[in-house]
């Protein structure tokens, strides 16, 4: 008999449907953005082909999972299917995940405070993270992402903003 009692930590079923949720719709919006915005399409032709990196939430949290191949950027799921994943963000948990993906903490913050690690190469890393920047000052509210990104692209023009918008917001409701 063991005097020490094993707790499996609770489940949080709401954080994990929503880093989930949130997970699988940026997962697309990446997609589509990388077709819809030139500086994200730069920062994917900077990488190798064939490359895949992975975003998600330690110990088994859900996760997207987005590959290059054929020069096309696409969501592939949360599952790397046997690939090998170049690059791995991972969240040490759900509640910094939820912290994070709920525009509490900005990702320079999550790093800052160790709730965000990096496996992999970490200029790759950058180029994935500052995709992402591009990809939420295009999902979100200007007063939202400007919490959510380090700095907030004010010299973008309106027509840059309204039209990545509505590219970017079509082609991920749309899965084109």
């Amino acid at each position: 008999m063991s005097i020490i009692k094993d707790v499996p930590s609770g489940t949080k079923p709401f954080k994990r449907a929503y880093v989930a949720i949130f997970l699988w719709f940026t997962g697309r919006a990446v997609q589509a953005a990388a077709r819809v915005d030139r500086e994200v399409k730069k920062e994917f032709d900077s990488l190798p082909e064939n490359f895949t990196f992975s975003l998600g939430c330690l110990p088994s949290g859900p996760r997207m999972v987005i590959g290059k191949e054929g020069g096309r950027v696409k969501y592939l799921g949360s599952d790397p299917k046997g690939r090998r994943v170049h690059v791995r963000l991972i969240i040490k948990s759900v509640d910094a995940a939820f912290l994070l993906l709920s525009f509490q903490e900005s990702t320079a913050l999550s790093t800052a405070r160790n709730r965000l690690m990096v496996d992999g190469e970490i200029p790759q890393a950058l180029s994935i993270i500052r995709v992402l920047n591009i990809v939420e000052v295009y999902l979100l509210p200007k007063i939202i992402a400007s919490l959510a990104v380090k700095r907030y692209p004010s010299w973008w023009s309106m027509g840059r903003k309204l039209g990545g918008r509505i590219g970017v917001y079509t082609r991920t409701l749309l899965g084109i």
